[in-house]
């Protein structure tokens, strides 16, 4: 098997243990006993990772056992499922447990040769430690209950002159598009998975959002948290008990108030991240009816697919430099764009390393932004009071129409602030003082 160097641990198969038949025993069961020694493409990972890697046919609960009872060792200590190793160190394995009758090992699927030529049309970059591929939407990453097709189950066809099939670093969700990275080598995926883990790998997403942000290069930081009676398939945000989640927007071109495209960074990687945060601030990503319902769609020619990208990945290489590829929009994507009347030549924004805004400047947006949304919501209740016949005082709205008036009101029923940032101006102007002058008096009713 690759990637480790099996010896024996000690005596000779034709040489006959002496001694009692106890000792003869026990003799022979060190025969079974085997030794691996880690090597560099297993660096850094943990021991039920290495299992799964090389002897798939033992079970978690077996390497568990093994490591509960102390007959599993690294380097002549005992060492537990989750114990990282590294390379050059000797792991002792036990002797082959007889595997239980009627546990048969799922075989795997030959693919077809239309399926290979798929797979291999999808790679947009290959060098020795790492394949990108541009994921059509629609295809899932990874396989499911109901999932048959996805990208997991085709990497087969993209083994080429390594020794096994690549391995998924990240995933994307099924109706999102993009750049996708597949490792070619063990060593590889832990170096890449450790980028994306520490969050020093940028990506970069495009998306077409209904109406217009009023703060054009902001910050959302809300906390997500999987949605009760949702079984898992729906995230919402959660103030209260949620996980830390942040992206930045940026807007690259307007469709005059009716949609923008707009260039998407997240820096967590909640589920559903950047389509919960864009929904949470009254801009649902075109096509998402999951969380923009009716409102994420576009009448006419303008396609309800999903319009969210993943346009371009930057991470660090193995051989030492910045691996940084872009991915072509599917059909549909630039389809939209050309309705409505956007330039591509517009799209690839500079990757800037500066955390947008200052403190005074993003409390002064996100007031200002926060104060539209209640004014907006005021309206929203003034009309929908006509429609009903009931007359509406001018001003003001009264005790009963302010949202947080009055002790009935209940925390949960209230909507949650979104806590949105905007980035400084790239002049670095401030504001122009406000002029002084003799008030105005007001105009009486």
């Amino acid at each position: 098997m690759s990637g480790f160097d099996p010896t024996a641990e000690s005596g000779s198969e034709e040489e006959a243990p002496k001694g009692t038949l106890k000792d003869q025993k026990q003799a022979l069961k060190v025969l079974d006993v085997r030794q691996f020694t880690v090597s560099a493409d297993d660096e850094d990972i943990r021991v039920d990772r290495w299992f799964k890697r090389h002897m798939e046919d033992v079970p978690f609960n077996i390497v568990s056992r093994w490591a509960r009872t102390g007959q599993l060792r690294l380097d002549g200590k005992r060492v537990s499922p989750g114990d990282r190793i590294n390379a050059g160190q000797v792991l002792r394995v036990p002797p082959a447990e007889i595997e239980r009758p009627g546990r048969v090992a799922k075989p795997r699927i030959d693919l077809s040769k239309d399926q290979i030529d798929f797979a291999q049309e999808l790679v947009i970059h290959k060098d020795k430690a790492a394949i990108i591929v541009n994921k059509p939407p629609g295809l899932a990453t990874q396989g499911g209950s109901k999932t048959n097709t996805h990208l997991d189950g085709l990497l087969d066809a993209l083994t080429y002159d390594a020794k096994s099939r690549p391995k998924l670093v990240h995933r994307l969700d099924k109706d999102t598009s993009g750049v996708i990275l597949l490792a070619r080598s063990p060593g590889a995926a832990a170096f890449f998975s450790k980028r994306f883990s520490g969050r020093t790998a940028r990506k970069v997403y495009w998306a077409i959002v209904m109406g217009v942000p009023e703060i054009a290069d902001g910050m959302i930081e809300l906390p997500l948290s999987k949605q009760p009676g949702s079984g898992g398939e729906k995230m919402h945000v959660d103030e209260e008990n949620g996980a830390a989640a942040k992206s930045r927007y940026r807007i690259i071109e307007r469709a005059g108030n009716r949609a923008c495209w707009v260039e998407l960074q997240p820096f967590t990687g909640r589920t559903h991240q950047l389509r919960v945060h864009m929904a949470a601030i009254g801009h649902p990503i075109l096509g998402d009816g999951k969380y923009g319902g009716k409102d994420a769609f576009l009448t006419g020619a303008i396609s309800r697919k999903m319009h969210l990208h993943a346009r371009r990945l930057r991470i660090e290489h193995p051989d030492g430099h910045n691996l940084d590829v872009s991915a072509d929009l599917p059909h549909h994507f630039a389809d939209t764009i050309a309705n409505l009347g956007f330039d591509m030549e517009l799209g690839d924004l500079p990757l800037d390393e500066k955390k947008p805004g200052g403190k005074m400047v993003r409390k002064q947006q996100a007031k200002h932004h926060a104060k539209q949304i209640r004014k907006d919501k005021r309206g929203e209740r003034r009309a929908r009071g006509e429609n009903e016949g009931k007359p509406v005082k001018a001003g003001k709205p009264t005790k009963r129409e302010r949202p947080n008036a009055g002790k009935a009101t209940h925390k949960k029923n209230m909507p949650h602030k979104a806590k949105v940032k905007t980035a400084l101006n790239k002049a670095g102007k401030k504001p122009a003082p406000k002029k002084t002058g003799p008030k105005s008096s007001k105009k009486t009713r």
